[in-house]
């Protein structure tokens, strides 16, 4: 999971750049959130036109199958060369239905971690104060936050100040001016659902991350007109009960950036079918496919006069060639059929003598 760390402090970054503007780790979470949907809104696009080039090949993909039914593997093999020859990556459309995942990861470590992640403080401090934390009976289920000991140094700065001495002051100023931001629509982002009450409200975090991930993924389905097959079919069921299980035992803010992340996309699709739909990238490729081979053949220059003239001759010559042993040949050949006949009718007067 190091990777995963690794990538949560990078994101960490840009998360601290909206809290220290905003100071609200809510508002933090959201702009964060549509920041990263408009990053990979390229690849939406991309992924809608591998969608639109496999629809394209889907009738050559029936021919295969009709004439290769008794050879899997060589269907595979002619269905790659057929991948290939149009320039089709099959594999690119799970690419980016698989993209959520470390970014969830990455938003998860920069939470639980607030401290090495998002403030970016040395790794020994921070050892140091989580063991420290570690040892104060009591803390972990009073905070229901026995699992991430970082998250428990943010939520309970005011009372732990005074003996948190391995920080530096400006660390200290720092974690308590961080500490202050964690209320967002009257939810405390740092706690679990899981861990809280029901009059929490924290509950519809989780609930609203199944019925937004589920309506999303319906939505996604029936507006491409595709049938779902292999990752793609896998992800409209399991990342919704994954998503929402996550949010059920992470921190709030881990399922709040989900729930902000399903109604970008389905903002994002919505542009996408409008702007971007299969059938309006497959004509684009075919107009850019006919430019291409206009300017193709507007680039050709003429042959100089002489040099058309040369071949033309070279031409004519080798057709002259050809016409001559034609005939050389066709001669060739009758004079043996006249002997033979003159033979045989020799041989047959001589015989009846």
């Amino acid at each position: 999971m190091a990777i995963f760390n690794f990538f949560g402090s990078i994101l960490g970054y840009l998360l601290w750049f909206l809290y220290s503007i905003f100071r609200n780790y809510g508002v933090a979470i959201v702009l964060f959130t549509v920041i990263l949907k408009a990053a990979l809104f390229p690849m939406s696009i991309k992924q809608q036109r591998t969608m639109a080039s496999q629809a394209k090949l889907a009738d050559k993909q029936k021919e295969l199958q009709k004439k290769y039914a008794n050879n899997q593997q060589k269907y595979n093999d002619e269905l790659m060369k057929l991948y290939e020859k149009e320039g089709v990556n099959p594999g690119s459309g799970c690419l980016t239905t698989l993209l959520p995942f470390p970014i969830m990861l990455g938003i998860f470590y920069s939470v639980i971690m607030p401290l090495s992640n998002t403030l970016h403080i040395a790794g020994e401090a921070v050892a140091q104060a989580t063991d420290y934390i570690s040892k104060i009976p009591g803390m972990a289920s009073a905070s229901g936050m026995g699992l991430y000991p970082e998250l428990q140094v943010i939520r309970h700065f005011e009372a732990l100040k005074g003996n948190l001495t391995m920080f530096s002051p400006a660390e200290l100023d720092k974690i308590e001016f961080f500490s202050h931001g964690f209320k967002f629509l009257g939810l405390d982002m740092l706690a679990s659902p899981q861990e809280s009450g029901f009059l929490s409200f924290l509950w519809l975090i989780p609930v609203l991350s199944l019925v937004f991930s589920f309506g999303f993924q319906f939505y996604s389905s029936k507006a491409t007109g595709q049938t779902q097959t292999g990752c793609t079919k896998a992800m409209l069921y399991v990342f919704p009960l994954i998503s929402v299980y996550w949010a059920f035992i992470m921190p709030a803010a881990v399922g709040m950036h989900n729930i902000v992340s399903l109604l970008a996309s389905f903002v994002q699709t919505l542009l996408t079918n409008k702007y971007f739909s299969i059938n309006q990238v497959t004509a684009m490729a075919e107009a850019r496919r006919a430019v291409t081979l206009e300017l193709a053949e507007a680039n050709v220059r003429p042959l100089p006069a002489a040099q058309q003239k040369l071949i033309a001759d070279k031409l004519s010559q080798s057709v002259q060639q050809k016409a001559g042993k034609e005939q050389s040949k066709q001669k060739q050949q009758a004079q043996k059929k006249k002997k033979s006949s003159g033979g045989d009718a020799a041989s047959y007067m001589g015989s009846k003598k």
